[in-house]
């Protein structure tokens, strides 16, 4: 079979410690490389990614770094969507790594499914192994700390999808449905692919493609990233204007927020009775999450980190939406083009 020309795409914005790691597992694909388009779109970095991918595109002719003024990803995205002539065009993660077989495989499927996107298993690691960092690559790769998210927890079937990491998409979707959202920080690619599907598209899981998407390995980063994706929660429902641009569990951790406060509020304004509400409310979460971290826990990690991991990334995800939904007047700010 003839192989397609393939776009790859690449937004990056100080990612030193990654982007050799990326751009590495990139240029030693099977793919033939004079197939293969790669565009790496730094957003303005002020740290040695520049450097770093400069020294890439001297040495193979098929990179072109790309500026990226506006910083975000999804205007990164849209940037070599722009400047792409592939038959297919695929959006990698400068904090990931690809194997040899990876765009060789994403493009049989895509032909083999006539898929508008395809996409891979998303296996959580970490570049330091501590018992920390590996409990925290465990929660991550969890039910109980990602939700029914397949791509991140597996499947053995190849299945339709509502999203997929790192989509490969046939070149003509982006004629038919237009570009990435550049109101959206974040939740781009969910938005997209919700968008996608809306229109008819079809996307696939499969599980036979892996990627390695290496995570954060701090608690303190850990609740950074997850509060800010749960604030852009109910930021990307306020500028799609549709609940439909996410799924349900995106606020599941908003819902247990709330069975928390709105008890306490309703005790103090009402009756003290609401308060048992909250109680157990709690008393379950706390009970759903020790048991979660005694079963998996191992002798590479710690019931401690597992469980205290449990606690950083549910409340930092849940107060982030909270903090969102009651921030409603700098929501219309941003949605205005004014900066948030």
């Amino acid at each position: 079979m003839e192989n397609s020309l393939v776009s790859v795409i690449i937004p990056c914005r100080n990612e030193e410690k990654y982007i050799s790691i990326c751009l590495d597992s990139v240029v030693n694909s099977q793919y033939p490389q004079d197939k293969m388009e790669i565009f790496v779109v730094d957003g303005n970095s002020n740290d040695q990614t520049k450097n770093i991918i400069s020294g890439y595109c001297d040495k193979y002719q098929n990179i072109r770094l790309l500026n990226n003024p506006g910083k975000t990803a999804p205007r990164a995205l849209n940037i070599g969507i722009e400047k792409a002539e592939g038959d297919y065009i695929i959006r990698l993660d400068a904090h990931s790594k690809y194997p040899p077989d990876y765009f060789s495989r994403l493009i049989f499927w895509a032909k083999k499914l006539n898929a508008d996107n395809v996409g891979a298993i998303w296996i959580t690691d970490v570049l330091n192994k501590t018992k920390k960092s590996l409990s925290i690559k465990k929660i991550l790769s969890h039910p109980i700390g990602v939700g029914n998210s397949y791509f991140r927890i597996g499947t053995i079937d190849v299945i339709e999808a509502d999203t997929v990491p790192f989509g490969c998409y046939k070149r003509e979707v982006f004629s038919k449905i237009g570009l990435y959202n550049e109101n959206l920080t974040r939740n781009q690619d969910i938005e997209f692919n919700k968008r996608l599907k809306a229109n008819g598209g079809k996307i696939y899981l499969v599980p036979d493609i892996t990627c390695t998407y290496y995570a954060r390995e701090t608690f303190s980063h850990i609740a950074r990233n997850n509060y800010r994706n749960g604030y852009w929660n109910i930021l990307t429902v306020y500028i799609t204007k549709l609940f439909s641009s996410l799924s349900l569990r995106h606020f599941i951790p908003l819902i247990f927020i709330l069975s928390l406060l709105t008890p306490i509020i309703a005790s103090i304004v009402f009756h003290p009775i609401f308060l048992l509400v909250a109680i157990f409310s709690l008393f379950a979460y706390l009970l759903l999450i020790t048991i979660s971290s005694i079963k998996i826990n191992d002798k590479n990690t710690s019931f401690k980190y597992l469980w205290y991991g449990f606690v950083v990334l549910h409340f930092s995800y849940g107060v982030g939406s909270l903090l969102g939904l009651l921030r409603i007047d700098k929501l219309f700010l941003h949605s205005n083009g004014k900066k948030l």
